[in-house]
């Protein structure tokens, strides 16, 4: 009896070390996926080039934005709550934001009321923001497919830059 309690006790200890090691690597792939895969993959949103889809949509704060309303260079940015590159993402694009006229700035928040609710009263400061639930006519319009998107759109609705990190939207230099 002792030498079974003993081999059952040693199997358990394998076990034991075995789940310790595949979470271990578990976590490292989760860091993996969070970084580097998503910047990667494939886009967001619309690429350079394409332009963006016609919609009409009311602002939280009553206002009418549509993509003949779009002026001058937009900075677009799509997030969604439980999002965690959204919420680490956010701070640097209201930083952005805060740099520009507030009219060419629109933020899309995808999600119930409830669950915007502080994504809409950070972002409202600085852009005028799109509050509607997931796959909206606005995220369907610019052709939104993850978030967070970020994007520039000049006037005539055609996307300069997009990408997951406001980094991509670099204007390149002429030469």
């Amino acid at each position: 009896m002792t030498a079974f309690v003993a081999v059952v006790g040693a199997l358990s200890l394998v076990n034991l070390l075995l789940c310790i090691g595949i979470v271990r690597r578990l976590r490292e792939h989760t860091d993996i996926l969070n970084t580097k895969l998503g910047d990667n993959g494939p886009a967001p949103m619309y690429a350079a080039g394409q332009r963006i889809g016609d919609f009409q949509a009311t602002t939280v704060d009553g206002a009418a934005v549509s993509r003949d309303a779009l002026t001058g260079t937009t900075l677009l940015g799509a997030f969604t709550p439980g999002c965690t590159p959204c919420k680490e993402r956010l701070p640097l694009f209201i930083e952005q934001a805060a740099q520009r006229d507030r009219d060419q700035v629109l933020a899309i928040v995808s999600g119930t009321v409830d669950d915007a609710a502080d994504y809409v009263a950070r972002l409202s400061a600085v852009a005028r923001v799109v509050r509607e639930e997931d796959g909206g006519p606005v995220t369907t319009a610019f052709g939104v497919e993850g978030f967070p998107a970020f994007a520039l759109i000049d006037t005539d609705g055609v996307v300069l830059a997009s990408g997951t990190k406001l980094g991509a939207l670099a204007m390149p230099v002429p030469a």
